[in-house]
Formats: structure tokens, sequence, C-alpha cells
């Protein structure tokens, strides 16, 4: 991506899933800004380059968990595909559902992929590092400079 980072914004509700992320994106060697943001309110504040978040990078890649207070992934997942200035940035649901209904869901709001979280840390470290290496090294994503 033209020697720039990666954009990548990180929607989690949980400190310990946030710390292992930014331990495996680390590990994975590409140059990336992490962005984290606690609920689905603040996402959309940060997409929407809103309040504190008005000179906030669009991001070139989009973490989201789905079980969050104040707004769900569910919810966010929505505003963003509908929305046409984000609607092209990818969306990963990584979340612990593995309920049927939440894939079909997110695949219906048109997630790009849907990742259930692994309990274990060596496996989650794995999985984090292997979006990393197909969304951000492998897949041709578009420039959303704006």
């Amino acid at each position: 991506m033209n020697g720039r980072a990666i954009e990548v914004l990180l929607i989690e509700d949980s400190p310990g899933d946030v710390r292992l992320t930014k331990e495996a994106l680390k590990e994975g060697k590409i140059l990336n800004n992490l962005h984290v943001v606690n609920d689905g309110v603040e996402a959309m504040g940060f997409l929407k380059k809103e309040g504190e978040y008005q000179i906030s990078p669009t991001p070139d890649l989009i973490l989201l968990d789905l079980n969050m207070p104040k707004k769900d992934g569910r919810e966010v997942l929505s505003e963003i595909k509908a929305d046409t200035n984000l609607r092209t940035i990818p969306v990963v649901v990584l979340t612990t559902s593995s309920a049927e209904e939440d894939i079909l869901k997110s695949y219906d709001l048109h997630a790009n992929c849907y990742i259930t979280k692994p309990v274990d840390l060596d496996q989650f470290i794995r999985v984090v590092k292997s979006i990393n290496e197909f969304w951000l090294n492998i897949v041709k994503l578009p420039s959303n400079i704006k």
C-alpha cells in the first residue's frame, strides 16, 4: 500500500482480546496503525469522524466483535455497509459466537468474513496473524484516502 502504514480499526470491548490482537499484529511485522474503540457508538463516531475522532484516519480494515455494549456489532456492520463512504472497507467479524444465526446475519449484512475467536491463547494469536497475513498482504484493498 505505497509504503504507508495500514490503518486497522479494532472494535472490541474485551481488554484481554485487545491486548492479544495488538500482540499478534505486532508479531505479524506489517506496518500498521491499530486504533481501538470499545463499543459500537464509539466505532461509528470514529468512522464518521465525529467529536474526538474528527481527524481519525479512514481504516483499511475493520475487525469487529459482535457482542458489545451501547450498540452491538450487528448494528455497526449494518450502518457501515449502508454508508456509501464506508461500505468498501473490509469488515472481518471476529467474535466468540459460533451460532449459525450470527454467521448468517453477519454475511447477510455484507461482512467480508466471519471468524470465531478461539479460546486458546496461541490459537487466538495464530488467527489474528492469519487475518493480518490475508487481508494486509495477500488481498488488494482499495485506497480509502479521503
